[in-house]
Formats: C-alpha cells, sequence, structure tokens
C-alpha cells in the first residue's frame, strides 16, 4: 500500500468535514474492495474515513410495512436478523449466501450497495424490491441509483446511511454462483407485491444490475414459473468470460427465474 491517512469520525457531520479536509479521500466501510484495491495498488487515496465507529448506523428497525437497514449492517447481521427474517426471508436468505463467512462478518450492505459491483447480490434485491437508498442529503429510488457498472446516483461527499425495503407479499432470490468467489454469474431477484411483479438480475450484464422487463411482464400476467418459458431474454450485452458466454448467462436467467418464482411461491 502507500502511504495515507486514517480518520475514525463519530458521526455522519464529521465524515462530511473529513472528506472536504483530503483531497481523494476514499469512505471505509466493510472494506472487503477497497483495501484488496489498496493492497495492489490499484488504488491510491490520500484518507480512509471509517464509518465503523459512526453512531447509528448499523441498526435494522421496522418502520410500518418497511424494513430499515442500516448501511454499517455487516451481512451476517442481515442474515441473522430475526426482523428481517420474519418480514423479508429472501433478503436475509441473499445475506447469507454472500461469500464466506469472513466477508459476511466484515462486509456491510452500504459498502456493497455504494459500490455496485456487477455481479453483487445485493443490488438485485434493492432493485426487485423498489428500495429507498437514504443518504445524508437525500432519499434515491432504487431505479434512479444503479447507473451502470461500478456507478451510481452518489454525488461526491454523500454517504449512504440507510436503506429502505417495503415489505413484498412474496419474493426470492436465486444465485448460480462461481464456485470460486461466490459471486452471482447470474442472480435473479423476483418480488410480487399485489399486481405488480419485479424481476431484477445482476451478474449477468456488463451494464450491472438490471431489471428483466419480458419477465416481468409474462409474470404479472400469469406469476407461475411456466410462464417465462419462451420469453426471449436478451444477451447481447452480457458478460462473456471463461467462466460463461454471454449466450450461457441469457439462459441462466431463464433458468434461475423460474427457480425464483417457485422459491416464492413456497414451492
Amino acid at each position: 500500500m502507500y502511504a495515507f491517512a486514517y480518520q475514525r469520525p463519530a458521526t455522519v457531520r464529521q465524515v462530511q468535514s473529513a472528506l472536504g479536509k483530503h483531497e481523494d479521500a476514499k469512505i471505509l466501510a466493510g472494506g472487503q474492495t477497497l483495501l484488496p484495491t489498496m493492497k495492489q495498488r490499484l488504488a491510491q487515496p490520500s484518507a480512509l474515513i471509517d464509518l465503523g465507529h459512526v453512531a447509528g448506523l448499523t441498526a435494522i428497525e421496522k418502520k410500518g410495512r418497511n424494513i430499515v437497514i442500516g448501511a454499517m449492517a455487516r451481512h451476517a447481521d442481515v442474515a441473522t436478523s430475526e426482523l428481517v427474517r420474519e418480514a423479508i426471508p429472501s433478503l436475509a436468505a441473499l445475506a447469507g449466501g454472500i461469500g464466506d463467512p469472513a466477508v459476511r462478518n466484515r462486509g456491510t450492505i452500504g459498502g456493497s450497495v455504494a459500490n455496485n459491483d456487477p455481479s453483487a447480490d445485493y443490488p438485485a434485491a434493492v432493485l426487485a424490491l423498489g428500495a429507498t437508498i437514504v443518504t445524508n442529503k437525500r432519499k434515491i429510488a432504487a431505479a434512479d441509483f444503479f447507473q451502470g457498472m461500478f456507478t451510481t446516483a452518489l454525488e461526491d461527499g454523500e454517504i449512504i446511511t440507510k436503506i429502505s425495503f417495503p415489505v413484498p407479499a412474496k419474493a426470492a432470490y436465486v444465485k448460480f454462483p462461481n464456485p470460486a468467489s461466490r459471486y452471482a454469474m447470474v442472480g435473479v431477484f423476483v418480488s410480487k407485491k399485489g399486481a405488480d411483479v419485479k424481476v431484477a438480475v445482476t451478474g449477468a450484464s456488463n451494464e450491472g444490475v438490471f431489471r428483466a422487463e419480458g419477465l416481468e411482464a409474462a409474470l404479472k400476467a400469469k406469476f407461475n414459473p411456466k410462464a417465462v418459458e419462451g420469453v426471449a431474454v436478451d444477451g447481447s450485452n452480457f458478460i462473456s468470460d471463461i467462466h460463461g458466454t454471454a449466450d450461457y448467462r441469457a439462459n441462466l436467467v431463464s433458468v434461475m427465474t423460474k427457480r425464483a418464482v417457485t422459491k416464492a411461491l413456497g414451492k
């Protein structure tokens, strides 16, 4: 690593102040992406602003028909939370399938969402559940937040403080994981609330997480795994690498969607 300053503010206001004092400072949440990048000398921030001691960022609460999760809640916290497991069990299951125990006990939901890795799990849940990302400056709808690979609507100095998830009637997440990294080669999160159905796909596209509108239309007509049979999935902009071609991933989107719907129906 290169030399850098390190600060541990206790409030969000102090975080903002620290960011203003250091050019090219980076916020440190769980550090599961940032620290390895720095070790490989692919990043050289002038300072790390550690959110680990900021009060109020780890809470998990139920507010009305929403589950509100603090940005610094660890994946393990989300996976084991009784509130999440009761209200949105699919979200708890997703968190429990991220990485390995070391990653789950260090990585945070806010860090994952802010990083927007194209193969990360949480973005699919945020998009499919229609969550709201709350920052120190504003509230951002999920549909407006993700803007492409590793790109979000966050502005300079903007910090995710919590994420609010509406409780769906039915939901499930299924992924085909890379056997080494446990990242999703294709992950599909399906949610249903009233007549509304959302299908969010991660791991497949070069543009990151996206809504599969064709699959959504089929499932709105009939929420059944057979409804997606014959629905074309456009893989023209899908990832193609040593783990799977774009066509392979396009087929996985259909397969994982059928499995997610089956799981959401409790079958």
